[in-house]
């Protein structure tokens, strides 16, 4: 299956869980996951229809998004990053990234502050809440939530927009449901201290449907739309 073709059917397949839940399918965007891919796909997927791109790594979405954008003159397309972000590199990240998926400490976000001020931008976050107790997973943790939502609030170059989450990964794509679930329910109980944070990025290729009935506005979707990736 190509691209084109591939990246329909995704779109199919959310259109089909959003009515299922009874929500509006225009509710859920699309994060074609565009890490490990070669500028020629990244463009085959936005002539497709794709509109915002997502990126694990700041080195290597640097001179990808850069050729990308001489090459593709378009305002509607954007660029995430959905990986983790080291410190170091978040000079860079507000220089490329429209939002930035991964924000999970004052300490980042202070930074983050810093160099959007200097850029002239506010630049968009979600904050990443850690689900599970897995060591490869960043985030901050629920019990720490409020505090870092209210500090980042309170910085003038920033716009946090929402949550994001990655649970376990799960053969069965079920058993990621109690942790979208989960996201949600932080959310709401956030909307009602009074922090305006709609969006909620969870979902990956194996159960990004699952996330959209639990109310993903955004799913991260690499390898449905560009096969399986070569790390080689």
């Amino acid at each position: 299956m190509g691209i084109a073709d591939a990246l329909i059917k995704v779109q199919e397949n959310i259109i089909k869980a959003a009515r299922k839940s009874g929500r509006d399918p225009d509710e859920i965007r699309l994060v074609a996951v565009s890490k490990t891919v070669g500028p020629d796909r990244i463009t085959e997927a936005a002539l497709a229809g794709a509109r915002i791109f997502g990126e694990n790594r700041v080195q290597e979405a640097r001179e990808k998004i850069s050729n990308f954008r001489s090459q593709i003159s378009n305002s509607l397309i954007e660029w995430h990053l959905i990986g983790s972000l080291q410190k170091n590199k978040a000079k860079t990240a507000v220089r490329l990234f429209d939002l930035i998926h991964s924000l999970d400490s004052s300490d980042l976000a202070r930074i983050l502050n810093k160099f959007a001020e200097q850029s002239g931008k506010k630049q968009r976050v979600l904050v990443q809440v850690k689900l599970a107790a897995e060591e490869s997973k960043h985030g901050a943790y629920e019990k720490d939530l409020f505090a870092l939502l209210e500090k980042v609030h309170a910085m003038s170059h920033l716009q946090v927009e929402g949550l994001m989450a990655i649970p376990p990964y799960f053969e069965n794509p079920e058993r990621s449901r109690p942790y979208f679930r989960r996201l949600k329910e932080i959310r709401d109980r956030a909307a009602i201290q009074g922090f305006h944070v709609p969006e909620l990025s969870m979902g990956m290729s194996n159960d990004y449907e699952i996330a959209v009935e639990e109310g993903a506005t955004l799913v991260r979707v690499g390898s449905a739309i560009f096969g399986e990736r070569n790390y080689s």
